[in-house]
């Protein structure tokens, strides 16, 4: 019997969608896209009454009075950049976990959340530096009233920069924006001759340094796994010698980045202190591991995938370590020019250091907590899935890059961004991912795993097979365009923006 004219028929074997599937389709399309902008406007009214809560609590705080408005101001603008923190810098520690899927996401989320906070209160330290990595003397400053503008339109570009970051997907350096601020506010405010233009070159320096040598170092450490481990045809054997010594290094170097740089705040220990700690946590581990590798081991199969699973407990362990060593160090990054605000109003005077408040330190850690949770997904998606695929190797790779190159260079005095030591990590695993798939369809002539049938004459399938397989790109290359940019302009686009926005605040006193 014939159907209707203009009503859909399912063809037979059901190879088609009929326009019922595809109008279906698309209306399950539109409710998820419903779904996405109603949740960001939820989390942007939780924000928003984190703020409230803030300018309430810091209102009573300074009692009320009159002449410590400026410090509740202050205490906003400092909450909104400690958000924009967790929505963007933390992703780094956790996000090639959750790529992995050594966590979820919502795991991952609380465990940042929770270590983050812990860091920053622990490890925060007393005392801080204030005007940012010594850009900026306090001596160039005319007044105190100069400086506490200065200080605060450095925090609020700084802020909005990595906000406009967050919102393109792009992964950038917290300190660098802070950076750029206290650089345009202090040339507006003191003109070119305040800023220490050595240090600068530094940091500019480290926009290259610090994406290379996390790239090479975690590429270092995938090609040893596969060449030692994934591909040798006894990979549990393998797995029992060399997992146990790569866990050992992690927490080797874990112990001693920790010691440098999530407790400098409150231990600053010598370089001897640092080798026993090296090394005695690389012996407690190694012997740790081995023993649970061994028994584990005996019942896996002979496999990659088996293999990854070994590096699961150490992936979770290395995302709350990054996160308590991140939230110790950049809670500065938040709260240095509100403590310097702070320090102003009630003592009358600029200094280079101040005592940190614990009010103060508070207003960081929670507000790096609340960020985190409420705008995280989006940078941690990026950085753990968007950039390339990520098993757990190449996750224990990236983690145990960053740990290693921050120490590095902070022996060698240089001066890095751990977000741009994670993401160039991701990408150096990437690429090495890519080179050596490239690489075996070169030898195969093919597929990348079957043989041609005459490799000196290739039939014309094999040749199309071979030139589809070549164009594979294992990296996205248009984040990696994205997020260079990024980097490159983080220092002059905050700078400028602290530069309009105190000529606005000067105008309109």
């Amino acid at each position: 019997m014939s159907i209707l004219k203009g009503s859909p028929e399912r063809p037979r074997g059901g190879s088609k969608k009929t326009t019922v599937d595809k109008d279906l389709k698309r209306i399950v399309q539109l409710e998820k896209a419903s779904s996405r902008v109603s949740q960001r406007y939820l989390n942007m009214g939780f924000g928003f009454l984190f703020l409230l809560a803030v300018w309430v609590f810091a209102y009573f705080q300074t009692g009320g009075v009159e002449v410590y408005s400026i410090v509740t101001v202050a205490a906003l603008i400092g909450a909104y950049m400690a958000m924009n923190i967790g929505a963007n810098d933390v992703a780094n520690n956790v996000g090639p976990a959750v790529g992995s899927k050594a966590l979820t996401l919502v795991g991952a989320l609380c465990i940042a959340a929770v270590f983050e906070a812990a860091g920053a209160m622990i490890a925060g330290g007393e005392v801080i530096s204030t005007i940012s990595k010594s850009i900026v003397s306090p001596d160039s400053f005319a007044d105190k009233t100069i400086f506490i503008w200065a200080m605060m339109a450095a925090l609020l570009s700084a802020a909005v920069w990595v906000n406009l970051a967050t919102y393109v997907g792009a992964p950038v350096s917290t300190t660098h924006s802070i950076v750029g601020g206290v650089i345009g506010a202090g040339i507006a405010a003191a003109g070119f001759a305040a800023v220490d233009w050595f240090v600068m070159m530094k940091i500019a320096a480290s926009w290259v340094i610090s994406p290379v040598l996390g790239g090479v170092i975690a590429a270092a450490f995938l090609a040893f796994i596969k060449f030692a481990i994934l591909y040798r045809d006894d990979k549990i054997s393998a797995a029992k010698r060399w997992v146990p010594v790569l866990v050992a290094i992690m927490a080797s170097a874990f112990s001693v980045y920790l010691c440098m740089k999530g407790l400098k705040r409150i231990w600053k220990p010598d370089a001897t202190v640092l080798t026993i700690v090296g090394v005695v946590a690389f012996a407690i581990a190694y012997f740790i591991v081995r023993t649970a590798v061994a028994r584990v081991a005996d019942t896996l199969e002979n496999r990659r995938r088996s293999v990854g699973t070994l590096f699961t407990i150490p992936l979770i362990c290395a995302a709350a370590l990054l996160s308590f060593a991140h939230g110790s160090n950049d809670v500065a990054n938040a709260v240095g020019p509100l403590a310097a605000i702070v320090n102003a109003v009630t003592e009358g005077e600029v200094a280079a250091k101040v005592t940190l408040p614990f009010w103060v330190l508070a207003i960081g850690a929670i507000g790096i907590a609340v960020g985190l949770l409420l705008f995280g997904p989006k940078i941690i998606e990026i950085v753990g899935e968007k950039i390339t695929k990520l098993n757990r190797v190449r996750a224990f790779c990236v983690a145990l890059s960053a740990s290693i190159t921050v120490i590095i260079a902070s022996t060698l005095g240089l001066p890095v961004s751990s977000t741009h030591i994670a993401v160039g990590a991701v990408f150096g695993v990437g690429f090495l991912r890519e080179a050596i798939t490239n690489r075996r369809v070169d030898v195969t002539a093919g597929s990348g795993s079957k043989p041609t049938s005459d490799p000196a004459n290739p039939t014309d399938r094999e040749i199309r097979r071979w030139a589809k397989a070549r164009k594979r790109k294992l990296v996205r290359r248009s984040h990696l365009m994205t997020i260079v940019a990024a980097w490159l302009i983080t220092v002059p686009a905050s700078a400028i923006i602290a530069a309009l926005i105190f000529f606005a605040i000067n105008a309109a006193r």
